[in-house]
């Protein structure tokens, strides 16, 4: 299982910049059970927990920085902890967060993310995530911090402990497989996602989508704290 974040005593204890100055692969499963955050204009946050996550790097063909740099991608070569959002397929935004170091394109993909008090597959997906939260090409760029209103906290201490408490029991917390959605590099094991939990967009061959009364779901409000 990843390693423990630092743990979140509140919404608006972001990951620190440090976190995501590693490789794709690094930072996508230690994502896992992280918190997305939004503050909305009447100061109330919006927040799911992040439940799968992709990995790209410039070094292998699915990457959007893997042919050249332009200003479609140019965010991908910046600065770490920063959000890359793009539009694919021309209707859908997808959300990342720049990864590794400056001048070499790495990202994680937020694949889904799991909303409290709310249907299990509302996020269960790149563009369904992007749609729930509001995201569009406007936060391209974006520092991932309190102070821009978008921002990443470390997992919750509860989920921290049930993940641990899986692994001692000998169960999967984190599921790692190969990525989806591309024509090129599907060979690499870049995706993770949290084995129980229904809000995954896909999972694995031969991998069973958990029965509810056995599945994990986030607990508390989208406006409040995590419980």
């Amino acid at each position: 299982m990843p390693q423990a974040t630092p743990i979140a005593t509140t919404l608006s204890q972001p990951l620190p910049q440090s976190f995501f100055c590693r490789p794709a692969e690094q930072v996508a499963p230690e994502l896992i059970g992280c918190l997305l955050v939004k503050r909305h204009e009447g100061g109330e946050l919006l927040w799911g927990v992040i439940v799968e996550t992709e990995a790209y790097s410039q070094d292998e063909p699915a990457c959007h920085g893997y042919r050249r740099r332009s200003p479609s991608n140019e965010t991908l070569f910046g600065e770490p902890a920063r959000f890359y959002v793009y539009v694919s397929y021309g209707i859908h935004h997808c959300v990342n967060v720049v990864t590794d170091r400056a001048d070499w394109a790495n990202g994680v993909l937020l694949r889904a993310a799991a909303m409290p008090a709310e249907p299990e597959r509302v996020a269960a997906g790149p563009a369904l995530l992007a749609r729930r939260f509001g995201l569009d090409r406007s936060h391209d760029a974006q520092p991932a911090h309190p102070d821009r209103g978008l921002w990443l906290a470390p997992r919750p201490a509860k989920l921290q402990d049930r993940m641990e408490q899986w692994q001692q029991e000998g169960r999967m917390a984190v599921r790692q497989t190969t990525r989806i959605g591309i024509s090129q590099g599907q060979e690499l094991p870049w995706r993770w996602y949290l084995q129980a939990c229904r809000s995954v967009s896909r999972r694995a061959r031969g991998d069973r989508t958990p029965p509810v009364a056995a599945a994990w779901a986030p607990s508390g409000s989208s406006g409040g704290e995590p419980a």
